[in-house]
């Protein structure tokens, strides 16, 4: 379970007959009784590990299926299997790599043990699988969100069942991350049917084949997803029955459930919560585990046309014409939203101190962070004048009316300043951050109409990029690095497959994100190579803001008392889940 990436106890067998897909089995295959959590997040939005995008989504595809590449959770560094220690083994397919001399290829070598839970083997077919989903996707409209890697990765060369190479457009920083996106999870490809038919698959939501220490179970709408061991599991016992996720309303409600003995653990509880857990560990109930967090919420922006969504470039690599959002396509109205938001009250009012403020897209505890730019400053009085000067004017001299557009760059004359901007529901956290901007934006002359939707609906709005304005959150990838190809560059701009929704481009910002993944002849990939390309990256950001970013969510995992092997790392809690076991009395 140490991989690269991005709860009711109960006793009796009538009682957890309710709970498990197969119960009867599931009780009898493990030892270690069943791992219950809870999840405000809604259904999951797919199970495929080719196609999930949501961080609920990827753990449960990471109890599912194995990674081809893993980690050492003790030093956060990529590893080789056969040089990992013992217990940072598991789950996970390639044993070993070679670089070729100029750095533009690796050769990986797989294992030859681990099987599917149908019994056939692991192999480089699907590798060869995934590859062609993730450069298709653009294509065939896939929802593949590693589509992003095409930037880099030229091709993918099939040696024999157990050795692949993929080759690179040039020597790349991240080369082993961007490899390991090509299974991180894996998925059975022989599970899967044609490429072409991906989206459609019934697999995506009852996955039938899988390869991790749990399989699935049953998915109850609106209720919970159940997962059940695998008695298979190449890499040793899986000591509990099964897991539950269980669906609540909202992140109160989770914590709720733990004080109450209800769920086995809590991963990110609500921070206005926080000293309530701290409290019932005290009182020798629970052991809390907290770290320096590496999520992160912001307010996005969209730079393009939302009735008329484009990629950001052709088949060919030519840059298509997006268009222009008519409120947020001129820098001088984000920047009016941004020196309008006292973030530092956010900071006290919606996470509670728990949280460290950024001044761009990378967050504080990283070695690239850029610690002479100065955050941007809470002055309304500049952000109403920069609407002036943009074509934004209080016609009617009412606060309680938005401005209209006279003059502005991309908006009518006669248009209102009003958006519409969106988080998920139940998030209490965005929920109130989402309130507070309403109301700053407001006494500027935005209106703004929030709405909180599911989250998976919110997904897909934003893969769609017919929106105005979100409130969300990033949780960095792991092992943690500040390349955000994905995110804020054109390779990442795919409608439906993408991540960077706002349509973001800036020539110079993505030719600086490119060498900053460059080996350079002098430095190679070390941090004082690549830390003056961030540094630079950070400061155009802050100029163009397509995020308001706001800060960092301190990391805090929790586990009951009665549950053993709880031994979670920063960012990893589940890297021994198979040990895991919840004792009853």
């Amino acid at each position: 379970m140490n991989r690269i990436t991005k709860f009711l106890l109960v006793g009796a067998v009538l009682a957890l007959a309710a709970l498990l897909a197969i119960p009867a089995i599931a009780q009898e295959e493990g030892t270690g009784g069943v791992i219950i959590e809870a999840s405000f997040g809604g259904d999951p939005g797919s199970l495929n590990p080719l196609l999930i995008s949501g961080a609920t989504d990827r753990d449960l595809a990471g109890f599912m299926f194995p990674g081809l590449l893993g980690t050492d959770p003790s030093t956060a560094s990529i590893v080789q299997r056969s040089e990992a220690a013992p217990e940072f083994q598991g789950g996970y397919l390639v044993d070993s790599w070679e670089v070729n001399e100029d750095g533009t290829s690796i050769t990986f070598t797989m294992r030859e043990d681990y099987v599917w839970s149908d019994g056939v083997p692991v192999t480089t077919a699907d590798v060869a699988y995934a590859w062609e989903a993730i450069s298709r996707a653009t294509e065939l409209g896939l929802d593949v969100q590693a589509v992003f890697i095409t930037e880099f990765v030229d091709s993918v060369e099939i040696v024999d069942d157990f050795t692949f190479t993929v080759n690179y457009k040039q020597a790349n920083c991240q080369a082993l991350a961007y490899a390991s996106s090509l299974g991180g999870p894996l998925a059975p490809s022989h599970a899967l049917g044609p490429v072409e038919s991906l989206n459609d698959s019934t697999f995506n939501l009852a996955p039938s084949v899988t390869g991790g220490p749990f399989g699935f179970g049953e998915l109850r709408a609106g209720e919970q997803t159940s997962l059940i061991a695998n008695t298979t599991y190449p890499d040793g016992d899986v000591l509990p029955a099964g897991y539950i996720l269980r669906n609540v309303p909202d992140s109160t409600v989770l914590v709720e459930q733990f004080l109450a003995g209800e769920t086995s653990v809590i991963n990110g509880p609500a921070v206005s919560r926080r000293a309530d857990l701290r409290a019932y560990a005290d009182e020798g109930n629970a052991t809390v585990y907290s770290y320096p967090g590496n999520s992160w919420d912001y307010f996005a922006m969209n730079f393009a046309d939302p009735n008329n969504p484009q990629n950001a470039f052709d088949a060919d690599g030519n840059r298509i014409d997006q268009g222009n959002h008519p409120i947020f396509g001129d820098p001088r109205v984000r920047r009016a939203a941004a020196l309008a938001v006292d973030v530092e009250s956010i900071i006290g009012a919606a996470v509670f101190g728990e949280g460290d403020r950024m001044s761009s897209f990378i967050i504080p505890s990283s070695w690239a962070y850029a610690n002479d730019l100065p955050m941007l400053p809470f002055d309304a009085e500049a952000g109403a004048a920069l609407l002036e000067e943009a074509g934004w004017v209080d016609d009617d001299n009412d606060p309680s009316t938005p401005r209209v557009a006279q003059g502005a760059m991309y908006a009518e004359d006669g248009t209102p300043l009003s958006f519409t901007l969106f988080t998920n529901e139940g998030n209490a956290r965005r929920e109130a951050i989402a309130t507070i901007f309403q109301d700053q934006l407001q006494q500027i002359g935005f209106q703004v109409n929030f709405q909180t939707i599911d989250f998976n609906v919110l997904l897909d709005i934003m893969d769609s990029q017919t929106f105005d304005a979100f409130i969300l959150g990033w949780r960095n990838g792991y092992p943690d690095d500040p390349d955000v190809t994905q995110i804020l560059t054109g390779a990442g701009d795919v409608i439906a497959s993408g991540s960077n929704n706002a349509s973001y481009y800036n020539e110079r910002f993505d030719e600086l994100n490119r060498l900053a993944n460059t080996p350079s002849e002098t430095d190679g990939c070390t941090v004082e190579g690549r830390r003056p390309y961030y540094v630079e990256m950070q400061e155009i950001f802050q100029e163009d803001l397509p995020y308001v970013p706001l800060f960092t969510v301190a990391g805090m995992y929790a586990a009951q008392s009665n549950v053993s092997g709880f031994s979670p790392y920063p960012s990893q809690l589940y890297w021994n889940v198979n040990t895991w076991a919840v004792n009853t009395p």
